[in-house]
């Protein structure tokens, strides 16, 4: 198994890796964009207010 983080000079205990891993995992969860968030057809609709909207979502498109 190789290492990931490797203490070249110095002695770094179990507190400073922890500290030092927790820090790069949040720099790597940064970096990755975030999913595009696709908006179902029905949600897009604009039906309109007021009377009879309700009659209207049923009409064909």
């Amino acid at each position: 198994m190789e290492d990931l983080v490797v203490v070249v000079r110095g002695g770094a205990d179990d507190v400073s890796l922890a500290a030092l891993v927790t820090v790069l995992a949040g720099l790597a969860a940064a970096a990755v964009p975030s999913p595009v968030v696709v908006r179902s057809v029905w949600a897009g609709e604009t039906w309109g207010n007021g009377r009879g909207a309700w009659r209207r979502s049923g009409l064909p498109r």
